[in-house]
């Protein structure tokens, strides 16, 4: 069995992580950092520790009334996709322990169109 980094927790909630085959599991915010545990195999988990958080990246959709994923970027091991059941609860867990500055939205489908047609055209 895995030995959690945390002392205290904060949330406990169902969730899905998006990293190759989708893994559905717990996801346990406390003190120490943020936490995936697979429900079938107790070898698949993913540990982040606060101090290695980069960045959030939350997908909002709707202006703001969905939101259907969100990322936890990595200072060094890259970045990590979830979705759960409230991910409002979820980020409002986060922003206790990250900076709210360093939680940004992602962009747009229409943002992602307009930079592939400005760096294609300003060559």
């Amino acid at each position: 069995m895995v030995q959690s980094i945390n002392t205290q927790v904060d949330l406990v909630m169902n969730a899905t992580s998006h990293m190759g085959m989708t893994d559905y599991g717990k996801i346990m915010i406390g003190d120490k950092g943020f936490e995936f545990f697979n429900d079938r195999d107790a070898r698949k988990f993913i540990q982040i520790p606060w101090e290695e958080v980069d960045q959030v990246i939350a997908s909002v959709m709707f202006k703001g009334k969905w939101i259907p994923r969100y990322a936890i970027q990595t200072k060094k091991n890259g970045t990590f996709t979830f979705s759960s059941k409230e991910p409002k609860r979820v980020l409002r867990a986060i922003r206790e322990y990250v900076d709210p500055n360093h939680m940004v939205q992602s962009l747009s489908f229409w943002d992602v169109v307009k930079r592939g047609f400005k760096s294609r055209f300003s060559r």
